[in-house]
């Protein structure tokens, strides 16, 4: 059996201070829905992380069938820190490969600029195991992947500069995408002498805080996009516990499943959207997923190659760094880049049409990893 995508949506990713955690979530399902009309949806599932603690709302799947009008169906709402979206999509893909249902609409949502910076960093630091030393020593992301990103430093010939090419790259990329969080251009030396997060990384190597959803109707039904693969794998919830601090398991080992069950390898993959949580996260990724050898992404950068014209475009988007990150909707936007990308009218669409896209998925610090190929048929 085959799984095809009918339909996806996004609402503007950034500070959407008149609409609730709910009229997002309801606004990009219904424009999912209103596109693939012809369908019945058989279920619902929803990739959210903070709504409980941030908006003080859950039952989410069971509002969305309820306030459109789905009838009884069974919903979800699938947790997994920022990789949240990426599971709820694969818990779709599943239930109809499983036979149990026909069509299922997915969709991402996180509510958060209505909360203070202290109290969402607060929440989001519950994504790392609170039973060890690291939180009592005050352990943070942006300090994971700064002590990441210095490390990296001292193992290659790379510097503050790749990263901050990087993230331009990203926000250039931004620039074109009208849903995108931020569309103010940027300039190198802007951003290497940016306000310091934790060294290295400064404000344009972090994600930014994000209100936003996107929705996807997955199908048995034939379309012009079909999903080669899904992929979830786990990794180390500790800093503590990682054997080589410049890799995550999760993503290569999702990656390796992913291109195992598609029949492919990275070089067949012609566009990409990673999660770039920080500009030091899409460096790793790029080389975990093959798309670089080991330890050489920086040169990669350096030499343009993953550029909207380059030889493997990654994050057409403007990534999280600059689309915007709400954490339960991102893996569902990535999917809603790849397919506009895949029918030939994203932002920063490629030259050549693609025909084999890959989204990757990040949660934690390398907790979970959610890989999706994508293939134009």
């Amino acid at each position: 059996m085959t799984v095809y995508v009918h339909s996806v949506s996004m609402t503007k990713f950034g500070n959407n201070e008149n609409a609730s955690l709910k009229d997002l979530m309801l606004t990009a399902s219904r424009e999912a829905l209103d596109e693939a009309r012809d369908l019945k949806i058989d279920a619902v599932f929803v990739g959210n992380y903070m709504g409980g603690s941030l908006a003080n709302q859950e039952i989410l799947g069971a509002i969305v069938a309820n306030d459109l009008g789905l009838g009884p169906i069974p919903t979800a709402k699938l947790e997994g820190a920022c990789a949240s979206g990426g599971i709820a999509l694969r818990q779709g893909i599943l239930g109809i490969l499983s036979g149990e249902y026909e069509s299922v609409l997915v969709v991402g949502v996180e509510k958060m600029k209505h909360a203070p910076t202290a109290t969402v960093t607060q929440f989001i630091n519950s994504a790392m195991d609170q039973t060890t030393n690291e939180r009592y020593a005050g352990l943070t992301f942006p300090g994971f992947f700064g002590v990441v990103a210095n490390r990296y430093f001292h193992e290659t010939g790379a510097n503050k500069s790749h990263l901050a090419k990087l993230a331009l790259k990203n926000r250039e990329n931004a620039l074109q995408n009208p849903l995108a969080q931020f569309q103010k251009p940027a300039t190198l030396e802007e951003i290497m002498n940016a306000r310091m997060i934790t060294d290295p990384l400064g404000l344009f190597d972090c994600s930014p805080i994000t209100d936003g959803a996107a929705a996807v109707v997955l199908s048995r039904k034939p379309s012009d996009i079909k999903i080669a693969a899904s992929a979830q794998a786990s990794g180390p919830t500790m800093m503590q516990d990682a054997i080589d601090l410049l890799s995550l398991p999760a993503i290569r080992i999702s990656g390796q499943q992913a291109y195992e069950k598609a029949g492919v390898g990275p070089e067949d993959i012609d566009v990409v959207e990673i999660h770039d949580c920080f500009s030091m996260t899409e460096m790793l990724a790029i080389e975990e997923l093959g798309f670089f050898p080991k330890l050489e992404g920086w040169l990669a950068i350096e030499q343009g190659k993953t550029r909207v014209n380059g030889e493997k475009p990654v994050n057409t988007s403007g990534g999280l760094l600059s689309r915007g990150h709400p954490i339960g909707a991102t893996g569902v936007a990535q999917f809603y880049q790849l397919v506009l990308q895949l029918r030939g009218n994203a932002p920063n669409q490629l030259e050549k049409r693609p025909r084999l896209a890959l989204a990757q998925n990040l949660g934690g610090t390398g907790s979970y990893s959610v890989v999706h190929i994508l293939e134009r048929v």
